[in-house]
C-alpha cells in the first residue's frame, strides 16, 4: 500500500476519530515510533503537533490535528516527546554477577539460605557533595507562596560521604571525608566490622561497585585480610541500580541536599550524619522485589531490542 492510497481528506464533522480508517491510525502510530533523524528532520524528539505535520507531509493523511494524534498515541502509551537515559549492559559476566547480588537480597548464597549470623552490607560513596552558601537567606513558605532559594551562591568546598546499609537489618553507617580512596573505604569497613553483631558474625557480605576504592580481586583479597569473615561481592560494571545503598542516597539527596544551603563543610557534614541517625529510627528494609527470574527476562528483552536495532 502506498502513501498516496492512505491519503484521507476529512469532510465536515471529521473531527470524530471514528472517521479515520484503522490503517491511518496505524500509520500515524508507526510514524511516531521512528526517530526524527530517520525521517530527515532536525529534531531530537517529536511533539504530537510535529507528528501531525509529518503525517501530512508523508501523505498519510491530508489534514489532522495534533490533538487527534495525541489521543491516538495516549491509548498505547506512546510518548515520543519523552525519553530516559539508559546504559546498556557491557559487562560480559553481567548475569552471573548480578545474580549473586540478587540472591543475597533474597537471603541466598551459592544456592544455600543465609543464617541469622550472616549479614549483607550494601556500600558506596557519594562524591563531591558541595556546600553552597546562598548569597541571600533561604525564606520559608507562606500562605500562597513557595519558599524561595537564592539562585547565586558561594562555594564553600566539597566532601565525600561514605555509607554502608545493612540490607536485612535496615541500619546505616557513614562518615564524611575530604575524598574517597582505599583509606576512606577502610575507615568505613572498620566502623561497621569493629562492632557487634558484625565483629563476631559468621559472614558479612559487602556489596560494592567497581569504583577505584574497592575494585577487582585485589580489593576482595584486601578486605579478607582486614576481616576474615568479610566477603566482598561486586556488582556488574554500570549497574549501580543493583546496589541498595543508592536508594538511601536518593532519600538523602531529596531530604537533606536539596535545596543545597550550607554555611560550611562542617555544617554539611553534621547535617548528613544527623539525618543518618534520624533516618535509622524510622527505616525499614527496602522491599526489593527484583529477582534472578526478572533479570533473565530483562536481559532477554535487551537481546531482542538489540536484534531489532541491528
Amino acid at each position: 500500500m502506498t502513501n498516496a492510497s492512505l491519503v484521507y481528506r476529512k469532510g465536515p464533522g471529521a473531527a470524530d476519530p471514528a472517521l479515520f480508517p484503522p490503517e491511518i491510525i496505524v500509520a500515524v502510530k508507526a510514524l511516531a515510533c521512528q526517530l526524527p533523524k530517520q525521517l530527515g528532520v532536525p529534531f531530537s524528539r517529536f511533539t504530537h503537533d510535529e507528528i501531525a505535520r509529518q503525517a501530512e507531509k508523508h501523505g498519510i493523511v491530508a489534514s489532522i490535528s495534533g490533538k487527534t494524534v495525541w489521543r491516538w498515541l495516549s491509548k498505547d502509551a506512546i510518548r515520543p516527546w519523552c525519553y530516559r537515559s539508559w546504559i546498556w549492559p557491557r559487562d560480559p559476566d553481567f548475569q552471573p554477577k548480578a545474580g549473586r547480588v540478587l540472591d543475597l537480597y533474597q537471603g541466598i548464597w551459592e544456592g544455600k539460605p543465609l543464617s541469622s549470623h550472616d549479614f549483607v552490607i550494601s556500600s558506596d560513596e557519594k562524591t563531591s557533595i558541595q556546600a553552597r552558601r546562598r548569597i541571600a537567606p533561604v525564606t520559608a513558605p507562606t500562605a500562597g507562596r513557595y519558599g524561595r532559594v537564592e539562585h547565586e551562591y558561594e562555594r564553600m568546598g566539597a566532601l565525600a560521604y561514605m555509607a554502608a546499609w545493612d540490607v536485612r537489618q535496615a541500619k546505616v553507617f557513614g562518615l564524611c571525608r575530604d575524598s574517597t580512596g582505599i583509606a576512606s573505604f577502610h575507615d568505613l569497613v572498620d566502623l561497621v566490622m569493629r562492632q557487634e553483631p558484625y565483629r563476631s558474625a559468621h559472614r558479612v557480605f559487602w556489596v560494592t561497585d567497581n569504583g577505584s576504592s574497592h575494585r577487582g580481586q585485589t580489593s576482595i583479597d584486601r578486605l579478607k585480610r582486614w576481616y576474615p569473615n568479610a566477603i566482598q561481592v561486586h556488582t556488574p560494571i554500570h549497574a549501580s541500580w543493583l546496589n541498595q545503598v543508592e536508594i538511601y542516597f536518593s532519600v538523602l539527596q531529596r531530604k537533606v541536599l536539596t535545596p543545597n544551603d550550607f554555611e560550611s563543610l562542617d555544617e554539611l557534614a553534621n547535617r548528613i550524619l544527623s539525618f543518618q541517625t534520624e533516618y535509622e529510627k524510622v527505616s525499614r528494609p527496602f522491599e526489593w522485589k527484583f529477582t534472578r527470574e526478572d533479570l533473565k527476562k530483562l536481559l532477554s528483552r535487551f537481546v531482542e531490542e538489540q536484534k531489532l536495532a541491528a
